[in-house]
């Protein structure tokens, strides 16, 4: 059958084509179609300059510890390997003849004297090994005690009994046992030096201070060693008559031996009434003494 006109002129117009179907524009409509690369979210960018920050200071960190690590390194060997004369040197330049170094022993014990110590030192080098006696053992002090002593010019003990600590008070107290000492020395000493930074002498003594003088000072660390056996050794003694507190081990300090004993027996004649410690003992706590106001001001006549 003919086709009409119409209908041919119809069908030969040409098709209506997607962009999809002409050559050359698939390719560009899929990259259109095809999603945008992602951008690095704000929070994650911050996140990993915190961490470039941070790994920065970690390195200036680092960097600054080695540089002190290494001065201080340089520091310890420009220090003396042990204690030395300088500050006896010094006072014997500005006009002292005779130079004590003196340190205590037993301040902090609840039981026994409070013992001071005070030594002349010699020009000579002292011998291997003296320094302050709490970095020695016990039995590394015994065995130097002997040659301190026979190095050192001169030397002498003053002590302060239990029932003068609870009378006076520390401070008073241990005055009190340093000028025994110093009394006690064949030659009366034209400057003291004291370990720490507190003059408790004062006059008419010449006094220099010397914060750990008994690791630096020679006169000091040699009045430490001697001091610190001649306690113990009496310490030891009375230990034999109350065997179960352990003063031969403990030299009066509060070990868990000492405690225990104290709560179960009460205390010596040779412990210091007035402490707080007693107030921590229910069975005992009546034996408290309490010193007077004007003891308490430090205000006591004391013969020194």
């Amino acid at each position: 059958m003919p086709i009409p006109k119409q209908s041919r002129a119809t069908a030969a117009e040409p098709v209506a084509r997607t962009g999809a179907d002409e050559p050359g524009t698939a390719a560009t409509s899929v990259a259109e179609a095809a999603p945008a690369p992602a951008r690095k979210p704000a929070a994650a960018a911050a996140k990993t300059a915190v961490k470039k920050a941070a790994a920065k200071q970690a390195v200036k960190r680092t960097a600054k510890a080695a540089v002190k690590k290494t001065a201080k390194k340089a520091a310890k060997k420009a220090r003396p390997a042990g204690p030395t004369d300088v500050i006896e040197r010094e006072l014997i330049a500005a006009g002292a003849q005779v130079v004590a170094g003196v340190d205590e022993v037993g301040r902090g014990a609840w039981a026994g004297p409070l013992v001071v110590g005070a030594a002349v030192s010699a020009s000579t080098p002292p011998p291997v090994g003296l320094t302050d006696s709490k970095l020695l053992t016990a039995r590394r002090r015994e065995e130097l005690a002997p040659a301190v002593a026979e190095w050192a010019i001169a030397y002498a003990y003053g002590a302060a009994s239990p029932e003068e600590i609870d009378a006076l008070g520390m401070t008073a107290a241990l005055r009190l046992a340093a000028v025994r000492a110093l009394e006690a020395l064949p030659v009366r000493p034209d400057a003291v030096v004291l370990d720490g930074s507190h003059d408790f002498l004062g006059a008419p003594w010449q006094v220099r201070t010397v914060v750990k003088g008994d690791s630096t000072c020679v006169g000091v660390a040699a009045a430490s060693v001697l001091a610190k056996v001649h306690r113990d050794a009496m310490m030891a003694e009375l230990g034999t008559t109350h065997p179960q507190f352990a003063f031969c081990d403990n030299a009066g300090y509060p070990s868990p031996t000492h405690r225990a004993a104290l709560e179960e027996l009460g205390p010596t004649p040779y412990h210091r009434m007035s402490w707080a410690y007693m107030d921590d003992l229910p069975r005992w706590r009546h034996l408290k003494r309490v010193r007077s106001e004007l003891e308490d001001a430090g205000q006591t006549a004391l013969d020194f």
